[in-house]
């Protein structure tokens, strides 16, 4: 197991990136590192989606199932497929005076223990999620900050 957080301050409040960070489904057209995202399946605040989104030239793909938590203001996913089969990511939206801090826990497990912490770390953790973390929120503090206004 490792966990791996990325976090960001926005000049915005927490309900208007949780609202957009909770919109998974328009992330394709927000998020340009992001190629598609489809609902698979919705029931209220759960949803299951197809995510694809690129690392450089590389592209990743995976399904996760999503609970949107808009009272604590929370979003947890559990991937179902993918390399990152099996990892946990919860966003917090954490008010700070005029701004919110953002952080995006991601707990990855892979199923065999050899080199796993090391895999999710440098290979997992570093290359690709990481990447995509912190494009992901770099763009949502641009949305956020601009319809705060």
């Amino acid at each position: 197991m490792s966990v791996m957080r990325d976090a960001i301050l926005i000049s915005a409040s927490p309900e208007t990136i949780y609202r957009l960070a909770s919109a998974t489904q328009d992330w394709a057209a927000i998020l340009p590192h992001y190629r598609f995202v489809r609902v698979l399946e919705r029931d209220g605040e759960r949803q299951v989606i197809d995510m694809a989104a690129s690392r450089g030239f590389i592209p990743v793909r995976w399904t996760a199932e999503q609970r949107n938590d808009p009272v604590a203001r929370t979003i947890a996913f559990r991937h179902l497929t993918g390399w990152t089969r099996g990892m946990n990511v919860l966003w917090r939206f954490e008010p700070r005076g005029a701004q919110t801090l953002v952080t995006i826990d991601h707990d990855v497990r892979f199923a065999s223990p050899i080199a796993s912490r090391w895999l999710a770390k440098h290979v997992a953790g570093d290359f690709f999620i990481h990447d995509i973390a912190a494009k992901t929120l770099a763009r949502m503090k641009v949305l956020a900050e601009a319809a705060n206004d």
